[in-house]
């Protein structure tokens, strides 16, 4: 009799359920979710029909919905920045991120009636991203004392190590990332980063990104670069970075003996290839990605969709549901399919 079940079972697991032979981690979009937020918040003036500022939540799920029917991934991941996320960081350099602003908005056309009300109105409008996000066939993940960063490299260089990847973030640090599997998605200039991309726009290899972010520095982090070195300086005195393998810092160092503080110290900042975070959080990330996805909710998302009066903001919301998140919840069932199975094979293998 177990026999029967074993032959019945991997027979099942060779058909792979009802899709193609496609998996879900197949082709997976990496979202980097504060930033995307941030972004939308900072130029969206959208009011709901009380006339609440509701630009942050109606620009992200536009600029979601948009990248999936751009690229049609198996799996949608959305990381969060974690709670007291840049503890690690400034462990190591106390000024980092201190010169962050307060005010986040470019488009003022609407006026809060301070900058706390502000402040609140993006908390507010942030959280209520997580609980539509919660609804749909998408995974989320936030860590504390971690950065999304952090576990965007973590996914996409020691996890997801078989699927084709877009990071979705106009945060240049990522592209340090791209390789023949892994592309950078910029929403703001509307263009993908590969291997070859990067090398056109600045003359150095992916692979040796990092470098030119280390020499250079990072203001919006408030990391101070190299005194004196900009791409141009960095190309002519470094140009083996733009050679097609891995620099290792001491042939950084060799060049540039005198910055060998500066040059250490913002390389455990910035790059993202081999991240330091605990073996818990790291097995908290592997466990996330191994779950099922989570299906489609369409009652709870439209329930709150006239909760929020977003109907203005988001016409055919039903169509738009239907065609945005139609094939990633069946993939979502295909994972609940294949972990079903696997579960049982697990159990009656022993």
């Amino acid at each position: 009799m177990k026999n029967k079940y074993l032959s019945i079972l991997d027979e099942i697991k060779k058909k792979g359920g009802s899709l193609d032979d496609g998996k879900p981690d197949d082709k997976v979009l990496i979202v980097d979710g504060l930033n995307t937020f941030i972004r939308v918040f900072s130029v969206i003036p959208t009011t709901n029909d009380d006339g609440i500022h509701v630009g942050g939540i109606v620009g992200f799920l536009r600029s979601l919905g948009f990248t999936i029917n751009m690229f049609r991934p198996t799996r949608v991941i959305i990381v969060f920045d974690g709670k007291g996320g840049s503890s690690r960081r400034r462990k190591l350099y106390p000024e980092y991120k201190k010169n962050r602003k307060s005010k986040y908005r470019v488009n003022r056309s609407y006026d809060f009636a301070s900058q706390e009300d502000e402040k609140q109105n993006m908390i507010m409008q942030l959280q209520r991203i997580v609980e539509y996000l919660e609804t749909l066939p998408v995974t989320v993940m936030s860590y504390d004392n971690i950065e999304a960063d952090d576990t965007i490299g973590y996914l996409c260089r020691q996890v997801l190590t078989e699927s084709e990847i877009v990071v979705m973030s106009t945060d240049k640090d990522f592209l340090q990332l791209a390789n023949g599997r892994i592309k950078i998605w910029s929403p703001t200039k509307k263009k993908i980063y590969d291997e070859q991309a990067v090398l056109d726009e600045y003359g150095i290899s992916s692979h040796n990104y990092i470098w030119y972010r280390v020499l250079d520095g990072d203001k919006s982090d408030n990391i101070s670069g190299v005194k004196g070195l900009g791409l141009k300086t960095i190309r002519k005195k470094l140009p083996f970075l733009e050679e097609n393998r891995i620099v290792n810092i001491d042939e950084v160092l060799a060049e540039l003996p005198e910055s060998k503080d500066v040059i250490e110290l913002n390389h455990k900042l910035m790059q993202l290839s081999d991240v330091d975070i605990s073996g818990t959080t790291k097995t908290k990330i592997t466990h996330s990605v191994r779950q099922p996805i989570r299906k489609l909710i369409k009652y709870k998302f439209q329930k709150m969709f006239l909760e929020d009066k977003l109907w203005a903001a988001l016409p055919n919301v039903d169509s738009w549901l239907l065609t945005t998140f139609n094939q990633l919840n069946k993939y979502a069932e295909k994972s609940h399919n294949e972990w079903n199975i696997n579960t049982i094979w697990d159990i009656i293998s022993i």
